[in-house]
């Protein structure tokens, strides 16, 4: 935003009117007086500062006017009381018209002083920003740059590793060209073969379609003479069946008539048990009841003993 001019031509107008009129010389004759009345330095000071030859331009133009105008004035013959009295009062109101224009014209110039104060300020602490965004830009900038620099460097290895891989995949494009031609032969060669294999493939399916035929004609007579085989066996199967039952219908009788004979024999073995205790009771009672000799009682439970285990063998 521009700043306002602090001396311009209407103000400094309006100032040195206010001047004239506090020295009671609206309209000076003579161009000393008007410049004892009113100078550049103390219209700066009454202006609080300005452009001193913006200043003196302006005041040069409204001193000639107003000389003009005092030299008119001066050649007006005498006024008479009662007008002077009334012209008298008219300056004072212009004047105090002036004045107030003066006064206001003042607050807007300390205004507008204030104001710029305060845009300066304001410059002053957004160039500090300013600055500090800047010296952080070229902290910033000189990272990229070394950044850039070592980038650079590797771009520059990179392109030699290019040239070599260039290098290498020249060779490999050679190298690729001559096993294409290779394998463009060996594949002619592998069609050759395989044309060849497919004509012994189709002389060696069609005898298999041969053999194949025979082989059926033979299975199926194998598969007739099997079933006629396989009737038989299954008649004479059929037949062994049935000597089988009958075979197994007599054992079961036999193993009848065995359980029945050891049944009987078990019963046979018992009688012969309670009989022999029987007896070997009636023995002893025997002993005990017959006197016993002097000299021959040893021997005699001997014989009887001897007598009596010839008994006991078929218990076993």
């Amino acid at each position: 935003m521009p700043r306002p001019p602090i001396a311009t031509p209407d103000k400094i107008r309006s100032t040195v009117l206010a001047m004239l009129a506090e020295a009671h010389d609206v309209a000076p004759a003579t161009s000393e007086r008007f410049r004892r009345i009113v100078s550049v330095r103390k219209l700066m000071d009454r202006l609080g500062g300005g452009n001193p030859a913006t200043v003196g331009r302006a005041l040069n133009e409204i001193e000639s006017e107003i000389v003009i105008s005092g030299l008119a004035n001066a050649a007006i013959p005498d006024i008479p009381t009662d007008i002077a009295v009334q012209m008298r009062g008219l300056w004072q109101s212009a004047v105090s018209a002036q004045l107030d224009d003066v006064l206001r014209l003042k607050a807007q110039a300390q205004q507008s002083i204030d104001e710029a104060d305060a845009s300066v300020k304001d410059a002053q602490l957004r160039n500090e920003m300013l600055r500090e965004e800047l010296a952080a830009l070229r902290a910033q900038l000189a990272g990229r740059d070394a950044e850039l620099a070592q980038t650079r460097a590797e771009l520059s290895t990179g392109h030699a590793q290019l040239a070599a891989l260039q290098g290498i995949y020249d060779g490999v494009q050679s190298e690729l060209h001559a096993l294409r031609q290779q394998s463009d032969t060996t594949a002619q060669a592998h069609a050759r073969e395989l044309a060849s294999a497919q004509e012994r493939y189709e002389g060696l399916s069609k005898q298999l379609l041969q053999e194949t035929a025979h082989q059926r004609q033979s299975i199926k007579q194998d598969q007739e003479r099997i079933s006629s085989q396989l009737k038989f066996a299954e008649r004479r199967i059929a037949a062994l069946e049935d000597g089988l039952a009958h075979a197994q219908a007599e054992a079961a009788s036999e193993r009848g008539k065995c359980l029945t004979a050891v049944s009987e024999a078990n019963t046979l073995k018992a009688i012969n048990s309670s009989q022999r205790m029987q007896l070997d009771e009636l023995i002893r009672a025997t002993l005990a009841k017959a006197p016993a000799p002097k000299q021959r009682a040893p021997s005699a439970p001997a014989a009887t003993s001897k007598r009596a285990a010839p008994r006991r063998k078929p218990a076993k």
